[in-house]
């Protein structure tokens, strides 16, 4: 069933925190319901539909509906890490297609900083796979690591262009009050930070915050009652890309699959997109998830992301214009709801003014969730604004 045009994104909040002192996880799920939809124009009444993943306290949607005080007709608390509420999006239109809903409520929330948790922690935990990888005791930016140095022995990518991509998203942070990271940077400071998994540095690697973001999902004919502009879902596509026994191949992501499936259902192609959200736990995640996507070729990422190509007003495929998870926000390890939040913001026309993508009708949202170099699921979405 396609679903293309079967729903709108009508309210989105991103919760202002970045660390979360004396705020629970079920506030922080109440602070984002409430502020998208007082964004869309609604009231928690209106919701028969909940969405959320693994962050949710408890069951999740048996939680949070309870907390929230909501009496939805559907729930989904599907978990595929970074890329669940970009994925969230796609279930939600389906279910609004089938009639299962009408608005949906999407809610994240994370505490890894105020709980002193960090990104460096075992990538195989609780997986099948676990006893054979825990010898190796790979972790999360070893990982990341090992797809790098794999895609540089390829094909010849560099530390300096994969810094470019930081230094892309440090001039969109600037403009950001809320952003952890605002500081602009160059290619040599990346290059010269501490390293931290060879071949990554520190500034190859995302913050660590706090904080989350809802999303408010409706029937096209909710949407144009409200007095917002209409965000609709063009397309959607959802992978999972594991290590198929074995045999391992680092040199490309999920987004091989999910991306087609999304331009396929939007009747769209790469060279269409004027705005890209991408998930950037580090670097190299940007790098491969544009060849994948097919806004280059594979191998020829490092050379796409150089010279300023991502930033807005100066290259030719603006990127994570809120300055992303590598400057900005990162709530805990499902970062892929602040690239549909800034995706939307763009649409709407606003983004900050320093780097609104003039006249955007189209963007791309994409999240990864889990490990290139073990297992990650992916989920891309393709927005137009009417």
């Amino acid at each position: 069933m396609s679903i293309r045009g079967k729903a709108c994104i009508a309210g989105i909040y991103e919760h202002p925190t970045r660390k979360a002192d004396g705020i629970s996880l079920a506030q922080i799920h109440a602070d984002v319901a409430r502020g998208a939809l007082a964004d869309a124009g609604l009231s928690k009444n209106d919701v028969d539909g909940y969405f959320c993943a693994g962050d949710a306290p408890g069951l999740g949607p048996l939680n949070m509906v309870e907390y929230l005080n909501l009496r939805p007709r559907h729930v989904d608390s599907t978990d595929t890490g970074g890329s669940a509420y970009v994925l969230a999006v796609g279930h939600a239109a389906a279910a609004i297609a089938a009639g299962k809903c009408s608005v949906a409520l999407i809610t994240l929330a994370g505490r890894p900083r105020a709980s002193g948790q960090t990104m460096v922690r075992p990538a195989a935990t609780a997986s099948p796979e676990a006893p054979f990888e825990a010898p190796f005791n790979p972790m999360v930016p070893t990982m990341y690591a090992a797809a790098a140095r794999r895609h540089m022995y390829e094909f010849g990518t560099t530390s300096e262009q994969l810094a470019w991509i930081k230094v892309a998203a440090s001039h969109h942070a600037q403009h950001n009050a809320q952003a952890m990271l605002r500081d602009v940077v160059t290619v040599e400071d990346v290059v010269n930070s501490p390293m931290i998994a060879d071949p990554l540095h520190r500034l190859d690697c995302c913050v660590v915050s706090d904080g989350g973001g809802a999303l408010i999902v409706v029937a096209p004919e909710v949407a144009r009652s409200l007095k917002r502009p209409v965000v609709t879902l063009r397309g959607s596509g959802e992978a999972v890309k594991h290590s198929s026994g074995g045999k391992v191949d680092l040199t490309f992501t999920g987004a091989v699959w999910s991306g087609p499936t999304a331009f396929a259902e939007a009747g769209a192609a790469p060279g269409d997109i004027q705005y890209a959200s991408i998930y950037d736990s580090f670097t190299i995640t940007v790098l491969m998830t544009l060849e994948d996507l097919g806004f280059c070729a594979k191998g020829e990422g490092g050379r796409f992301v150089s010279d300023g190509n991502l930033i807005s007003g100066r290259g030719r495929l603006p990127f994570n214009t809120d300055g992303g998870g590598l400057c900005n926000n990162h709530p805990g390890n499902r970062g892929g709801m602040t690239k549909v939040l800034e995706a939307v913001r763009q649409l709407r026309g606003e983004a900050h003014p320093a780097v609104q993508v003039p006249n955007c009708t189209l963007a791309l949202a994409h999240g990864t969730g889990g490990s290139l170099g073990t297992r990650h699921g992916s989920a891309t979405i393709i927005l137009e604004r009417e």
